[in-house]
């Protein structure tokens, strides 16, 4: 460990000794063997603990820099783990930050335009700020053409804050890698790099905006969220200009109230806009904390949700995408030995796992849970037991989902938040089938066919001249294989059904296009024969046939 990461250990302790937060000094096993500089800080004597203590954590985690804020934020979504005062207080830490100073903002915003006069490009800047947060503070604005939008600059010196405490907790990582007894399967060096991935595409203002154009568009069809449009001709590397959007802070639930809107449908919606990013897109808004959501009540019994703070994405692979849609569905049905093979198959433990086992123990942690009602059944329950359980099989953890989850922590949060008897399984099942149905059935196989097809017009007046080529080098003694006689035997075998795959390949693909050019003709060719109709779809059935015949062998 560096001497400058040793000091911001210190600073860390000596920062929380300042607000008098000693009970989590003493619970933090990492400061508590720095617990003593706290009694050598003069803030032991000259500052009381008559400020409540949910205001002092505050602060300190504001004190202490954007990455302590992000965990406040995190936090401030979980009710149902913290005391009301703490995650009342914490809730300020979504977009009522300390700001900085007005003067400071626009300095910021007219070094991002060079010597481009602000007068130019704005009819009126307002000075207060609309919005502050760790990273960023938002300012509302008024274009030429009169329309309203919001300007998001970044905070001065976030970079550098970011980069030390980043750099802290790699240390650590690698440290808890090497003696810690869980280090290796937790994976924290691929945990912090994924959190560092994630914090410095934050503040790449232009990302943000190309994330909110790319979730704008999967959502133009949609009545669920709304996500307002980018000004790019002024957005720039470090400062944003948006659309300003209107509504509820989703996290003022008296004033939805007092609007009537309807709160069950509202927290059912929200867990149906995150099952729809995250399989359905594989893209998805991984910071939707109170702070970042606005609520349209144009029509109260239907209302929409509107997104801001795009800085924070997350991407699933389809690998991913159908690993956990496979286990959330098996989840809902209680098949815990699914949930284990499932496990096994994609790695996540090791492949000496004993199944019979694994499912015990997936078993022994879910029943009790879901032999409650539904709706008291808490997601963020289920992960942390399930976290606990696997640790005894060497599950690792996955890097990559560590995003997905902690918005579904949030979503179910903010869903409780709305409504206390949301049922989030209830809400998602119909999601996840509908997504595994349109991913296994015939309309995604004829879609994939669809897609194939100019792959295959590509390669396939190729393959004559490389079989070509792959005889003559075999004549001229180029081409060496040495097979034993079972591996001979086995090759046959396997040539003799290559040979009939790609028979059937081709003759049920001729069949598949006979199909579609008798039904094109059809209609066209008052001369051909009555029976064409049914003829087009003789032909596209035996093609298909033969074509499922192929890949199955």
């Amino acid at each position: 460990m560096q001497l400058r990461q040793l000091f911001r250990l210190i600073q860390i302790n000596h920062v929380l000794a300042k607000h008098r937060l000693d009970e989590f000094i003493q619970a933090t096993h990492l400061l508590r063997p720095l617990r003593f500089f706290s009694y050598l800080s003069p803030y032991r004597w000259t500052h009381s603990t008559d400020t409540p203590r949910a205001e002092r954590l505050r602060l300190a985690l504001e004190e202490l820099g954007p990455i302590f804020v992000k965990f406040g934020q995190i936090l401030s979504t979980r009710r149902d783990l913290l005391p009301n005062d703490i995650a009342d207080s914490l809730a300020l830490l979504q977009d009522k930050v300390t700001p900085f100073s007005n003067e400071e903002a626009l300095a910021l915003i007219q070094q991002a335009y060079g010597e481009q006069p602000l007068e130019s490009l704005f009819k009126h800047i307002d000075k207060q700020p609309l919005a502050s947060a760790s990273i960023a503070q938002v300012h509302a604005a008024t274009l030429l053409d009169g329309s309203d939008v919001i300007i998001k600059v970044l905070r001065p010196n976030i970079k550098q804050q970011i980069q030390r405490d980043v750099a802290l907790l790699q240390t650590l990582a690698s440290l808890a890698e090497r003696f810690w007894v869980d280090g290796r399967r937790l994976r924290p060096k691929a945990v912090v790099a994924e959190l560092e991935k994630n914090l410095f595409d934050e503040l790449d203002m232009m990302r943000e905006a190309a994330s909110a154009s790319q979730l704008r568009r999967n959502f133009k069809d949609s009545n669920l969220l709304y996500v307002p449009e980018i000004i790019w001709p002024l957005t720039k590397t470090d400062l944003l200009v948006q659309e300003r959007i209107y509504g509820i802070p989703i996290g003022d639930i008296a004033q939805l109230k007092a609007n009537k809107v309807n709160l069950q449908k509202l927290a059912e919606i929200g867990v149906e806009i995150f099952f729809t990013q995250a399989f359905k897109h594989g893209f998805f808004h991984a910071d939707m904390h109170p702070g970042n959501i606005m609520v349209d009540i144009a029509d109260p019994e239907n209302p929409h949700y509107i997104a801001v703070d795009f800085g924070i994405m997350g991407t699933l692979s389809p690998s991913d995408q159908s690993y956990l849609a496979d286990n959330f569905l098996a989840f809902f049905n209680n098949d815990y030995r699914k949930v284990a093979e499932l496990h096994v198959q994609s790695g996540w433990v090791p492949a000496d796992t004993r199944i019979e086992e694994f499912e015990a123990a997936i078993r022994s942690v879910c029943e009790p849970i879901f032999a409650k009602p539904l709706n008291e059944i808490s997601f963020g329950q289920v992960l942390l037991r399930l976290f606990q359980t696997a640790r005894r099989f060497n599950m690792e953890v996955q890097p990559q989902l560590v995003l997905l989850q902690k918005t579904l922590l949030n979503i179910e949060g903010l869903g409780r938040q709305l409504y206390p008897e949301l049922d989030l399984w209830k809400t998602a099942k119909p999601i996840l089938e509908q997504w595994m149905q349109e991913k296994m059935g015939w309309q995604a196989a004829l879609n994939n066919l669809q897609n194939e097809i100019p792959n295959w017009a590509e390669t396939l007046p190729k393959l004559p001249r490389l079989l070509h080529d792959l005889g003559q080098q075999a004549q001229e003694g180029k081409l060496k294989l040495q097979l034993s006689s079972d591996d001979l035997k086995q090759l046959k075998q396997e040539v003799r059904k290559a040979s009939f795959r790609s028979a059937a390949a081709i003759s049920g693909a001729a069949f598949v296009i006979g199909a579609a050019v008798i039904k094109g003709l059809d209609g066209y060719t008052p001369s051909m024969i009555a029976g064409m109709p049914m003829l087009s779809w003789f032909f596209g059935l035996w093609g298909v046939i033969l074509l499922y015949s192929s890949f199955s062998k």
